[in-house]
């Protein structure tokens, strides 16, 4: 892979770092990211892994933009509203730039189109607000190899967790089963700090970018989280469960079926 003279003066502030040097760049611009839904978190992840030179994007959302949603969802603007979100997501991050392609997908992530959506790239960001489609992106994730990196956000509190198959703990080695329906408030109940999700966001791209570039200690079987109130970060264990239905040693779960886990 050749850079243009642009593209040298674009990453010229990550080239000079040694860590990261021309070859670091490389690895970083034939990347090839999903995310799952741009909206709170999926905002500053592709805004960030756009910017930072990330060659392929993948957007996966099926809502239309809000005006409830603008306070945290920074890919999109007023102008937007109404808009499908993958299509305001598409032209924001194609403005910021255009090296990076972005594939839009206007779909809902279901069990029968997540391994045909996953399987041409090398990772997955999961920016759902939704449990079942969590617990379907990790089931499909530790099927398909595929490193996974987790963030959740409500009210003043967020966490972030990176998943490798065969190297860590799943989600379900912490959550066993989804809750049931109506148990856990979500965003539209419980409401949300506009600022948090690109705390969390930015956490994610960082993995994604360590990942890509083989530095530093990643999420692994380490649940981050951070409280806004107090400033405070915090990490819990996470041990991989030898009992897990999808990444233990006899998993029980062999077939994707979306909510009814």
């Amino acid at each position: 892979m050749n850079f243009t003279d642009d593209q040298m003066v674009r990453y010229s502030k990550q080239i000079i770092i040694p860590e990261v040097d021309l070859d670091g760049q490389k690895k970083i611009s034939s990347g090839r990211v999903l995310l799952v839904g741009v909206g709170g978190l999926g905002s500053p992840v592709a805004y960030y892994l756009s910017a930072a030179g990330v060659g392929t994007i993948g957007i996966v959302d099926d809502d239309v933009v809000d005006l409830s949603n603008l306070h945290r969802q920074i890919l999109h603007f007023t102008n937007d509203i109404g808009k499908f979100k993958v299509v305001s997501a598409q032209e924001t991050l194609t403005a910021l730039n255009p090296d990076s392609q972005v594939i839009a997908y206007r779909e809902r992530l279901t069990a029968s189109n997540v391994m045909e959506i996953i399987q041409g790239y090398d990772v997955v960001v999961d920016c759902a607000d939704n449990f079942s489609t969590k617990f379907l992106l990790n089931d499909a994730c530790i099927m398909a190899g595929k490193p996974l990196f987790f963030g959740a956000v409500l009210r003043f509190v967020g966490q972030a967790l990176t998943i490798l198959p065969g190297e860590g703990p799943c989600y379900r080695c912490l959550f066993r089963m989804p809750p049931p329906p109506g148990i856990a408030p979500n965003i539209a109940q419980a409401g949300i700090l506009g600022v948090l999700p690109g705390t969390i966001g930015l956490i994610q791209a960082t993995e994604v970018l360590k990942y890509f570039l083989g530095l530093g200690d990643l999420l692994i079987g380490k649940m981050l989280t951070y409280n806004a109130l107090t400033m405070e970060f915090s990490k819990i264990t996470i041990r991989k469960k030898p009992d897990c239905p999808v990444c233990g040693i006899n998993p029980t779960i062999s077939e994707l079926t979306g909510c009814e886990q």
